[in-house]
């Protein structure tokens, strides 16, 4: 995958001045690992009349596949395919566009310390890119890059030179040439459209696409006449994002109008429009809890046994305390709704190497589970069936046996203060049982005595006068060897003089 920058100078303002723009020395061949693959930027030609930045993305097949899969919306189309086999080494996307974003940051926000003035300055600019996908052919190419400037070329390449009876491929040989432009804006363009052109994005697209689609197109975008297409393939054709996107577009087309700001237009709301606060959710209230009680238990590597669709192990990694973080659930389909929550294939090497999903199953031992600091089984016992928790008490505190254990499950008395839940109905209909205080606090006592711990109990959310908590936690923690022997000689003690 490759594309290359060029300009032309003067002994005045030489060409190679855009080593300062690029942040990237014209005498050196530099390397950046990305997620997927190696990114080299190079200088074949570098004088003062002419200079050229090349950007070769080396992508690592395998690593797309298994970090990517190449499925669900936004996945590379030609992966049902084949995995390892397709156009995505070699054809301009979205991956040379997150290069572009990672290997040029700075020159992407106009930034330059050692010469703050050139920035500003438009460049003679030519950009070529050897293969670029084009859904929409030559004619969309013009469409979307002419209204900002540039005189464009769009080559199409045949499907076979050998047999040209069989027409043009959907990729082109593109050339951009434009003088008035500033470094900065060509990355900006460069950045949104060739994701579109391609029609497909190698990852999964959040809400935050918005607010990048926005950084990006900040100056052409609001007024860009195919501002619709460009918008709803930026975004996989995500509706609801879509729809956020072209909102904040035509607030800003209309601030511009009227020569104010933004934040002046969009007032219906004033801040204090709403007197009452909103009560936080239970759910939030118990990530919150269990975070204080890992910090408070000096825990660095932390297990989210039934981790679901990641929300606990996504709070964890905003956390530095925690050095790694294992989330297992048997549900793969909860699995890869986590990693597409915590962009696991977007997430830099450092962050990454913190963080794991695996599939298992809490009713069978599993030495992946062991050595580790602390484990979490949050609202998890109750989606299973009373005779099956046995099986997980010695899997977790039998086997793999970390130092603390948290377990969060529902008071089944704090139900009658839930307004919309039926009497006598549970919270969820997956939960095969709700505990009384009383029963939660039986089992958790006799898991303690069975496997050496010692267990606390934790309210969760409003403590009821009458009811209790609407959630509650047990800390439990090893008990020394020294001090379990201590206590069976006292508790023999005890025996003998009754």
């Amino acid at each position: 995958m490759f594309l290359t920058i060029s300009t032309t100078g003067v002994p005045e303002r030489p060409a190679t001045d855009l080593g300062f723009l690029l942040h990237k020395h014209p005498g050196k061949a530099q390397a950046f690992s990305t997620s997927y693959g190696t990114a080299h930027v190079l200088y074949p030609e570098a004088g003062v009349e002419r200079c050229t930045a090349a950007l070769l993305l080396e992508v690592d097949a395998v690593a797309l596949v298994r970090r990517g899969r190449g499925k669900g919306r936004g996945g590379a189309p030609d992966a049902a395919l084949a995995q390892y086999v397709n156009d995505r080494p070699y054809a301009a996307s979205s991956l040379l566009a997150v290069a572009l974003s990672a290997v040029f940051s700075s020159a992407m926000r106009g930034v330059c310390k050692a010469r703050p003035e050139l920035p500003g300055q438009p460049l003679p600019l030519r950009i070529e890119v050897p293969a670029l996908p084009a859904r929409g052919g030559p004619a969309l190419v013009g469409r979307l890059f002419e209204p900002l400037g540039w005189t464009v070329t769009a080559v199409p390449v045949l499907l076979d030179t050998e047999f040209p009876q069989w027409g043009d491929s959907r990729y082109v040989r593109l050339v951009l040439e434009a003088d008035t432009l500033t470094l900065a804006e060509a990355l900006r363009h460069l950045y949104v459209l060739l994701p579109v052109l391609d029609d497909a994005k190698h990852y999964w697209v959040a809400s935050d696409e918005v607010a990048k689609l926005l950084r990006a197109g900040e100056g052409w975008l609001p007024g860009h006449p195919e501002q619709k297409l460009i918008t709803s393939r930026y975004l996989t054709r995500r509706w609801s994002l879509t729809r956020e996107a072209m909102e904040r577009l035509e607030l800003v087309r209309l601030a511009e109008a009227d020569d104010s700001e933004v934040e002046e237009i969009d007032n219906a709301v004033g801040e204090d429009s709403e007197s009452e606060e909103k009560p936080t959710p239970l759910a939030v209230q118990r990530r919150d809890a269990i975070v204080a009680a890992l910090r408070a238990s000096g825990a660095a590597r932390v297990l989210d046994l039934g981790c679901g669709q990641g929300q606990l192990v996504q709070e964890l990694l905003r956390n530095p305390a925690f050095s790694e973080i294992v989330g297992l659930d048997v549900s793969m389909r909860a699995l890869t709704i986590a990693s597409r929550r915590l962009k696991l294939d977007r997430m830099g090497e450092r962050q990454a190497a913190r963080v794991k999903l695996l599939q298992g199953s809490l009713s069978y031992t599993d030495k992946r589970l062991q050595g580790y600091d602390a484990a979490v089984l949050s609202e998890v016992i109750e989606h299973l069936d009373l005779p099956r928790l046995p099986a997980l008490e010695y899997a977790v505190f039998g086997t793999a046996r970390p130092r603390t254990v948290l377990v969060t499950t529902p008071n089944v008395e704090y139900n009658v203060r839930w307004e919309s839940l039926p009497a006598g109905h549970v919270r969820h209909g997956d939960h095969r049982f709700e505990w009384t205080r009383e029963e939660f606090r039986g089992w958790a006592a006799g898991v303690a005595e069975r496997h050496g711990y010692e267990v606390e109990f934790v309210p969760v959310g409003p403590d009821d006068p009458e009811v209790g908590p609407p959630t509650q936690m047990a800390v439990f923690v090893t008990v020394d060897k020294k001090t379990v022997g201590k206590k069976t000689v006292d508790k023999k003690k005890e025996v003998e003089a009754a």
